[in-house]
């Protein structure tokens, strides 16, 4: 095998290609990126036979930014015949020994108006080829997450690409989006970012513990509140800064204190803070500087911010902000955790969480 497919946001290709050559090279698999503009995934065409199971075991999914699924081509099809797809997938998978024997099966497409359109076939078709593939033993007979999964990506209709991903090494989510409902007591729609980051960055096993009730947490450019509305959800309190005004409807539940200050000059007077959020518009150095100020002061457990990005250089900008945050973590003595993700309810951003493991700090 010497494809890897890897999904996206449409028109976030070039971004998603240069990450993953750049990783790639890192483990020493070599390859070159295949992209159309706006199609909503990227091959990587390995030049060694085998390298993309080594990219999909080895490149820790995690790592990855821009990319929310991926997994190995073991084949790929351009034009299925209408009356039986079953049986040339079947046959093909059949031929092909090192391909695992999967737990769960996945028939997608990429995230675009076009390929979408193609979703409710998607869903008719995963009925008869599960049957099949579990016939053929390719897939066991009761799901099992702990099993590789089994994808196949329409791209078009009879055009679709078939491989697996490891269950510990990719998303957990069909097509690599959480499927999350707009509360409509929310104050906007940005609170799907936040409810989002939370199902992608934090294990749904550690929720009662670290998203706990009772908590404090900061929401740094907080009006009209879409991401306080999710910390006073889960029960917390809230400190609210923003010069704008936050939502009647927040302030009526007695978990929110208004500051009306600069975002950027607040200082909470009791260390008590678990969370730090942040979805100011701003220059994304600027603002991964001010995440990094709190988190080292011990300000805050715990951060969840948005780096917005430029028009031109996107990857190149947020690599070198990471690249800097994590310096001066390390410079300060502070062991963490940092993951960033395009999620699906970002658009021209991307989210970072960061968790504070231990410090050895003077502050």
């Amino acid at each position: 095998m010497k494809q890897v497919m890897l999904y996206c946001r449409a028109g976030f290709e070039k971004e998603c290609a240069g990450e993953v050559q750049e990783k790639a090279t890192n483990i020493e698999v070599f390859g070159f990126p295949r992209l159309v503009k706006n199609s909503g995934y990227v091959l990587f065409e390995c030049y060694q036979d085998g390298d993309a199971e080594r990219l999909i075991r080895e490149l820790d999914f995690r790592n990855l930014i821009f990319t929310r699924q991926f997994f190995a081509v073991a084949c790929s099809f351009e034009d299925l015949p209408e009356q039986d797809r079953v049986t040339p997938l079947l046959s093909e998978l059949g031929e092909i020994e090192a391909f695992p024997r999967c737990g769960d099966l996945r028939v997608e497409t990429p995230d675009t108006n076009e390929a979408k359109s193609l979703l409710k076939f998607c869903r008719k078709f995963t009925v008869p080829l599960r049957q099949a593939l579990r016939g053929k033993g390719l897939l066991f007979h009761k799901e099992n997450t702990k099993k590789p999964v089994l994808h196949v990506c329409f791209v078009k209709p009879g055009h679709c690409y078939v491989g697996y991903s490891y269950s510990d090494n990719n998303s957990a989510f069909f097509m690599g989006i959480p499927r999350l409902k707009f509360p409509s007591d929310a104050p906007s729609r940005s609170t799907l970012k936040l409810e989002e980051a939370f199902h992608v960055f934090i294990p749904r096993p550690e929720w009662d513990e670290r998203l706990a009730s009772g908590m404090w947490a900061v929401d740094l450019g907080a009006c009209p509140g879409g991401w306080t509305y999710q910390l006073v959800k889960r029960s917390m309190f809230v400190h609210a800064v923003d010069n704008g005004m936050m939502a009647d409807s927040l302030m009526d539940t007695g978990q929110v204190k208004h500051h009306m200050e600069d975002g950027f000059k607040f200082e909470p007077l009791k260390k008590n803070v678990t969370w730090l959020v942040c979805d100011m518009i701003e220059k994304p150095s600027r603002v991964a500087q001010l995440m990094g100020e709190w988190l080292i002061r011990g300000w805050a457990k715990e951060a969840i911010f948005n780096l917005k990005l430029p028009m031109k250089g996107r990857y190149e900008e947020v690599s070198e902000d990471i690249e800097n945050l994590k310096l001066f973590f390390k410079e300060n003595q502070v062991q963490f955790k940092l993951q960033a993700k395009h999620l699906y309810h970002d658009r021209e951003e991307i989210t970072v969480h960061v968790q504070i493991l231990s410090r050895i700090s003077p502050y």
